[in-house]
């Protein structure tokens, strides 16, 4: 267990460093599309794919767009909860009834393939926070998935780059705690069932050091009774 009410975050000069470790050479997309689909009245489905910003590794993303609204659209960009490193395939994507509330809005849904989920699953057993090298590197690799994501959106016409959501659940509620301090480019965030975790890790992907460096608006939304977030000893502390 981890007391947060005592705690406090590293001071800017050492955040600076941390945010050293998330950088990334924006090498060329070499974008594809990989399918399309118009099964949906709602929407068209798109996986696209482009490189990654390490190891020369290529990631993909599905894209919901609405059918019944113009372009350009606004977008949001999904982080998934951890159920997502158990699964192998996105075929089951837009069975989310978050998306079908969003495109239903007008607003176009991405899904970054964050390394570790779905079809990039790489041996990783658990979300959770570990002092380990292993959890810091992945956190890493997440945060430029979601860059590399962003700079491919920048290309297209029919995305309003400049109009950018980040929507977490679960694990991506913790996640959206930290990414979003890292990324600039993203203008508002919203969180569902997300807190500060009590296991301890590495402190350069720390939770505690990026909460305070979040400075778009962001709407918390939680359950009373969540037992892996609990409000007094993880949502609270994290909301503060």
């Amino acid at each position: 267990q981890r007391d947060y009410a005592k705690e406090r975050p590293v001071n800017d000069e050492v955040f600076k460093i941390y945010q050293s470790l998330f950088s990334y050479d924006k090498a060329a997309l070499e974008a594809r599309s990989e399918s399309a689909e118009e099964k949906d009245e709602r929407w068209h489905r798109e996986k696209v794919s482009f490189t990654a910003a390490y190891g020369g590794e290529r990631m993909s993303a599905v894209i919901l767009s609405p059918k019944n609204f113009p372009p350009p659209h606004q977008a949001v960009i999904y982080f998934p909860g951890s159920g997502a490193i158990a699964q192998r395939s996105t075929d089951r994507l837009d069975r989310i009834d978050l998306a079908t509330l969003l495109v239903g809005s007008g607003r176009a849904v991405v899904f970054p393939i964050y390394k570790g989920t779905y079809d990039r699953g790489d041996g990783l057993i658990t979300t959770y926070p570990e002092p380990t090298s292993s959890y810091r590197d992945h956190v890493i690799y997440w945060s430029k998935d979601l860059g590399r994501t962003i700079d491919y959106l920048e290309t297209r016409k029919d995305i309003q780059a400049d109009k950018l959501a980040f929507m977490g659940i679960s694990w991506g509620g913790r996640m959206g705690s930290m990414l979003p301090a890292l990324e600039n480019r993203i203008k508002v965030v919203v969180l569902g069932s997300g807190g500060f975790r009590p296991q301890t890790t590495l402190p350069q992907v720390d939770q505690i050091n990026f909460v305070p460096r979040v400075t778009v608006p962001v709407l918390m939304v939680n359950g009373r009774y969540d037992f892996l977030f609990p409000v007094e000893s993880g949502q609270l502390p994290m909301f503060r």
